[in-house]
């Protein structure tokens, strides 16, 4: 059962002790009480995880001995959370957030991915402007009701009508797990069962994250190469080349890639944190090919136009050379970030390596690709036979 320091009652029967009493307020941020040995009001304590430093960042803020005891909680809360706002923004006050498009705008300064997501389905619709104070089950449930009961865009074509499907459970989970993040971070959990247990209506759909089984060989990519438009071609061999997300790799410019080292920045990726990644020959003499003659800010995979691809301009040639190198229908730019990684694991190239590559956790790794990894390991095993 969840400790609640709010209630006196529960704050007097605590045993005394040298670790903090710790009382989650939100992501990150806790407030912690100690009794004291000796009869006294007891101490309270705020704790606020920094990410940059990687560790808890720790404040006395003494027993609030001049208030009455039902009103010592609030106080100690404000204090708390006030630590957290400095602590999560390197010091610099953090603007003051009232509705829920507010919290979803600070989430998302630092994850793009989250803001895309933010203006398709939060800031236009009637739950941004709830206040974060007022805010219930209710309007929460609502939402996702109509997010639910919204199509998802699979084709939109310049001739003839766009092409929608019935949203997949998978792809509501994604896009509930940014909005609750956003609000973990600035709203404690309310009780269970009540209208005050926001997070209660974005649970996500058990099960729904199926594995991604459509596998390419080396040889089917290389038909499928041999079948893309010359205008795709070096954006689609990048793909079958590196563990990149689609986006990813399109989001890259030309001063991302130093010729010198052959080193790669990614920085606009789903994580919304940038990293470096060492490539081999034929991948870095690819992307060298692409950025010569380029200034530093221009796309690196450039269309004819001279702009960046996107979702709506790579998957048309992918199709296409996918029907003709007469491959299965369903392969996507997603099947070649699959394809890579896969192989990958069954080369034995440890997970955590390929996490750090890819730009995702070793995590999700271990849960989608584990068993190829199993698999090598018995193959491995199997060649110590005498």
């Amino acid at each position: 059962m969840a400790l609640d320091l709010s209630k006196v009652g529960e704050r007097e029967r605590l045993k005394a002790q040298r670790e903090p009493h710790w009382q989650r307020l939100r992501a990150g941020c806790f407030l912690g009480f100690r009794p004291s040995k000796r009869g006294g009001k007891g101490t309270w304590i705020a704790r606020a995880y920094d990410e940059d430093a990687g560790k808890y960042r720790l404040k006395a803020l003494g027993d609030f001995g001049t208030l009455p005891g039902n009103e010592m909680f609030a106080a100690a809360k404000k204090e708390a959370e006030r630590l957290a706002d400095l602590v999560e923004t390197g010091g610099e006050v953090r603007a003051k957030m009232e509705t829920v498009a507010d919290a979803c705008r600070e989430y998302a300064k630092t994850r793009p991915e989250a803001g895309h997501r933010f203006r398709r389905y939060v800031y236009a619709d009637a739950i941004a402007k709830v206040k974060l104070d007022k805010l219930r089950r209710r309007h929460v449930k609502e939402w996702r009701e109509r997010l639910e009961a919204q199509p998802a865009l699979v084709s939109r074509r310049k001739e003839g009508e766009a092409i929608h499907r019935k949203r997949a459970a998978s792809t509501v989970n994604r896009d509930m797990a940014v909005l609750r993040a956003a609000l973990a971070k600035v709203l404690s959990p309310g009780a269970p069962n009540s209208e005050a247990a926001w997070q209660e209506a974005l649970k996500a759909v058990p099960n729904a994250n199926g594995r991604r089984t459509l596998y390419l060989d080396r040889n089917q990519r290389r038909k499928l190469l041999a079948k893309t438009d010359g205008e795709a071609a070096p954006f689609v061999r990048a793909l079958c080349l590196l563990p990149l997300r689609p986006g990813a790799l399109a989001g890259l410019t030309a001063g991302d890639f130093d010729k010198r080292t052959a080193e790669l920045t990614i920085g606009k990726d789903k994580t919304g944190k940038p990293r470096r990644i060492q490539l081999p020959a034929e991948a870095a003499n690819l992307l060298a090919a692409q950025a010569k003659n380029k200034l530093p800010g221009a796309p690196l995979f450039m269309r004819a136009n001279g702009k960046a691809w996107d979702k709506e301009t790579w998957k048309h040639p992918i199709a296409a050379a996918v029907a003709a190198a007469k491959l299965p229908g369903e392969a996507t730019a997603y099947t070649l970030r699959h394809s890579t990684i896969t192989d990958l694991v069954s080369a034995g190239l440890p997970l955590l390596t390929i996490a750090q590559i890819s730009g995702t956790s070793a995590e999700m790794i271990e849960r989608h690709y584990g068993h190829l990894a199993s698999d090598a390991a018995v193959k491995a095993l199997g060649e110590l036979a005498l």
